[in-house]
C-alpha cells in the first residue's frame, strides 16, 4: 500500500488528526491503521463520556489550550453531524475544611482559563441543586457535559471517507523503518510505504514510538479504572456530575458520579495498576507487558512514592464495601446494593525515568514522524484541537 500519511491508531485522537489532514491535503492519500476490528475500541470507547470544561489544567499548558479550543470544536462538530450531547453541568465538592484552599485554587484556575459562569456555592446552595450531597462548599461548572465518544468517532470516520481518506481495520503495525525516501511500515497484512507516519496508538504509543526512535524516555503504564452503575432506585440521588476536590499530587480525579448521555449514572473510577496494557479485568495478565512496567525505573519510583495510595486503590478494587465508603464521602445515602458492576476502562499513564507522572500532552516531532506519546484526559474533549495542532505540524511537498 502506498500513502502520503499513515496514522497509527483508530481512537478519537487518530481519527481527529486524519479528519483535519484530509481537509488540509485534499490531493494526498491519508490512511488510518487500526489493529482492532472496530474504531474507538480502547480508551475512547471505555471512558466516562465527559465533555471537560478546562477547569483543572494549568493555564498556558497544552492541556488547557487544547481542552478549551477543543471543547468548542467538539460541540460545533456534534451540532453539524447531529451527535447528541448534554451540557448538564458539574459540581466539584469539598467535603472537609482541609480541601477548601484547593477548591478556591481550582476556581481561580478555571477563571484564568476563561471559563464563564463558574459559581462558588456554600453548603445551602449545594443542597439546593444536589439535595443528597454531603459537601460543605463547591464549584458549579455549567460548561461540563456528557456524550458518547464512540458516536463522535463514527461521524469522524464518515467525514474522513467522504474526504477521500481510508481506514484499515484489523491492521496491526509490526515495525516502522525510515528510509531515504520515506517510511516503510510493516503490518500483519502488508507493507505500507508513506512519506510520514503519525503515532496515535494510545496504550501502545511508547512501543510504536520505539519502533521508529529505538529509545524514548517515557513508558506507558496502564491503570485500570473500575466503575459501578447506580440501580434505577438510586439514580434520583444524583442530579449533575459530582466530583471530589482532586489531589494535586496524583493525576487522577478520584471516584465520582457521572450521568451518561444514554441514561443511567456511573460511579467511579478507581485507579489500579493493570497487569497488561489492555487489562480490563483483574485476571488479565501478559508477562512481557507486566515486566516492562515494573522494571521501568520511573515506575519503581512511583510505586515507592505512592505505595499507600496504590494499596488503597487495590483494596477498593476487591472490596465493594470500601468502594461504597469512598462514594459515601460525597453522597452518604449510597449503599452497596445500589451499585452494579460496569465495564472497566484502562488509562494510558505516561511515566518518565525520574518517576514523573506526565500530566500534559507530549508530542515528539521528527522529519518523517509525529509521535503522540502522551494524550491523557481530557484528550477526548480536546481531540479536534489536538488533531488540528498535529495537522499544522505536517508539511508535505
Amino acid at each position: 500500500m502506498n500513502a502520503n500519511i499513515a496514522i497509527v491508531g483508530g481512537g478519537i485522537v487518530g481519527l481527529a488528526t486524519a479528519y483535519h489532514l484530509t481537509q488540509k491535503y485534499t490531493d494526498k492519500k491519508i490512511v488510518v491503521l487500526e489493529k482492532e476490528a472496530s474504531l474507538a475500541h480502547h480508551q475512547t470507547g471505555n471512558n466516562s463520556g465527559v465533555i471537560h470544561s478546562g477547569l483543572y489544567y494549568k493555564p498556558g499548558s497544552l492541556k488547557a489550550k487544547n481542552c478549551i479550543d477543543g471543547y468548542q470544536m467538539l460541540l460545533d462538530f456534534c451540532d453539524q453531524h447531529e451527535v447528541p450531547y448534554d451540557l448538564c453541568g458539574k459540581v466539584v465538592v469539598a467535603t472537609e475544611k482541609s480541601e477548601l484552599g484547593r477548591l478556591r485554587d481550582l476556581y481561580d484556575r478555571g477563571r484564568e482559563n476563561g471559563l464563564e459562569g463558574l459559581k462558588m456555592l456554600n453548603k445551602d446552595e449545594l443542597q439546593a441543586i444536589e439535595p443528597h450531597l454531603a459537601g460543605i462548599q463547591g464549584i458549579y461548572v455549567p460548561q461540563t457535559g456528557i456524550i458518547n465518544y464512540t458516536s463522535v468517532c463514527e461521524k469522524l470516520a464518515e467525514a474522513i471517507a467522504k474526504n477521500g481518506g481510508e481506514i484499515h481495520l484489523n491492521t496491526q503495525v509490526k515495525s516502522i523503518e525510515e528510509t531515504d525516501n520515506g517510511v516503510q511500515i510493516v503490518t500483519n497484512k502488508s507493507f505500507v510505504e508513506c512519506d510520514m507516519v503519525i503515532n496515535c496508538a494510545g496504550l501502545y504509543s511508547d512501543e510504536v514510538a520505539e519502533m521508529h526512535l529505538e529509545k524514548i524516555d517515557t513508558r506507558i503504564i496502564p491503570f485500570r479504572g473500575e466503575y459501578y452503575e447506580l440501580t434505577t432506585e438510586a439514580e434520583h440521588l444524583v442530579k449533575h456530575l459530582i466530583y471530589p476536590v482532586p489531589d494535586p499530587a496524583f493525576p487522577f480525579l478520584g471516584v465520582h458520579f457521572t450521568r451518561m448521555v444514554e441514561g443511567g449514572i456511573e460511579a467511579g473510577p478507581n485507579a489500579v495498576f493493570a497487569f497488561r496494557k489492555e487489562g480490563y479485568k483483574r485476571t488479565d495478565f501478559l508477562l512481557r507487558e507486566f515486566m516492562k512496567s515494573i522494571l521501568w525505573r520511573g515506575f519503581q519510583k512511583v510505586m515507592f512514592k505512592y505505595w499507600k495510595t496504590g494499596l488503597g486503590e487495590m483494596y477498593r478494587s476487591f472490596s465493594k464495601k470500601a468502594f461504597t465508603k469512598a462514594l459515601q464521602r460525597l453522597i452518604p445515602e449510597i449503599k452497596e446494593e445500589h451499585l452494579v458492576a460496569a465495564p472497566a476502562g484502562v488509562r494510558a499513564q505516561a511515566c518518565d525515568r525520574t518517576g514523573g507522572l506526565l500530566d500534559d500532552f507530549k508530542l515528539v516531532k521528527k522529519k518523517r514522524a509525529i509521535h503522540v506519546i502522551n494524550a491523557p484526559s481530557p484528550a477526548a474533549t480536546s481531540s479536534l484541537s489536538i488533531g488540528k495542532t498535529i495537522s499544522e505540524m505536517v508539511e508535505l511537498a
